[in-house]
């Protein structure tokens, strides 16, 4: 526009501005204003014709230089627009989308690295994308979260009114991961306001903020640099043992750390004999090591905490997956 307003300003001599026009000056003299007041009404519309030019050089320069201007200017506002809307329309369709299965839903609050794995983690294990609604008031993670076909809530997750329009009311798991822990410590405690039933886990970058992290209603507190720092000294004193807890730690791939019911064929055995390298028993919602005097046999409503192959294999079928029957289905 700036280089529009030039041309038109220094060939100003081959303009008529019939709106300016006198006896004295009958063609009307063309102004550094008069020149900016062109190249607005004439990229952004046809013009009015109050001023037009007249010399051939000027003609040439409407031809081949305002026109296209023009036509890229119209073609960026519609492109522009269309890319608008159609962001919106797809955010509008995963809102509808997941408030139809609203209240069997996970909110992930913060949708970094940590987000994006324990969205990715969550899918692996056959959650429904439709199932996750994502908080995040970064415009490049929210990108992410579309591109991911994610249902998305703009805005600061400490606000009541941005988790009520997530649903987190009715959301069975509440994730907080944002890049702060006093932000994950209030997130989580309007989080608990909301939803007393929610079980929330969150990340915290430093230990001493643990505490506070519970203390704040999140019933499970992931220590980010406490575990780096662990596995960075575990591969510095075993190089093989860091590479087993990389890869209980990648998702898919070797070895994976899952929970499961028990089958009824498993009844009355002992934690050490099964299948799957069983590593705690879930009991009457308490954690027990396999090695626990209280676990010695295994019961009905018993659930394994197993160490077993990421993909299923001919010499190491997976329990539970061939239409076994379940101890907690049992009368």
């Amino acid at each position: 526009m700036v280089g529009t307003v030039l041309l038109v300003y220094l060939d100003r001599d081959g303009y008529r501005d019939s709106g300016d026009a006198t006896v004295a000056d009958p063609t009307g003299t063309i102004s550094l204003v008069d020149a900016i007041y062109y190249t607005t009404v004439t990229l952004s519309t046809t013009g009015y014709g109050d001023i037009s030019p007249v010399s051939d050089p000027a003609r040439l320069v409407n031809a081949f230089v305002i026109t296209p201007a023009r036509i890229g200017f119209l073609v960026l506002l519609i492109g522009t627009t269309l890319e608008v809307l159609a962001q919106r329309g797809r955010e509008m369709f995963r809102i509808t989308r997941w408030r139809k299965n609203m209240g069997h839903h996970v909110v992930v609050i913060g949708y970094g690295t940590k987000g994006r794995s324990a969205v990715e983690t969550l899918v692996g294990n056959g959650l429904d994308r439709d199932h996750v609604v994502v908080v995040d008031p970064s415009p490049v993670a929210l990108a992410d979260a579309h591109a991911d076909q994610l249902a998305v809530v703009t805005g600061d997750a400490t606000r009541r009114g941005v988790l009520q329009r997530a649903g987190v009311a009715e959301a069975d798991q509440v994730i907080i991961t944002t890049g702060r822990d006093d932000s994950n410590v209030l997130a989580a405690l309007t989080v608990r306001q909301l939803n007393p039933d929610a079980w929330i886990v969150a990340a915290v970058s430093e230990q001493e903020n643990a505490p506070l992290m519970r203390q704040s209603g999140a019933d499970s507190v992931i220590t980010s640099s406490d575990a780096v720092g662990r596995l960075l000294g575990l591969s510095t004193l075993s190089p093989t043992l860091g590479t087993v807890m990389e890869d209980l730690l990648t998702y898919g791939e070797g070895l994976e750390v899952a929970e499961r019911e028990l089958l009824v064929n498993e009844v009355g055995m002992p934690p050490q004999s099964l299948p799957d390298q069983v590593i705690a028993v879930v009991r009457d919602e308490k954690v027990y090591r396999y090695f626990d005097p209280v676990v010695t046999l295994l019961a009905r409503g018993d659930r394994l905490v197993v160490v077993r192959p990421a993909k299923e294999l001919p010499w190491a079928p997976r329990p539970g997956t061939h239409n076994e029957d379940f101890a907690a289905d049992e009368d």
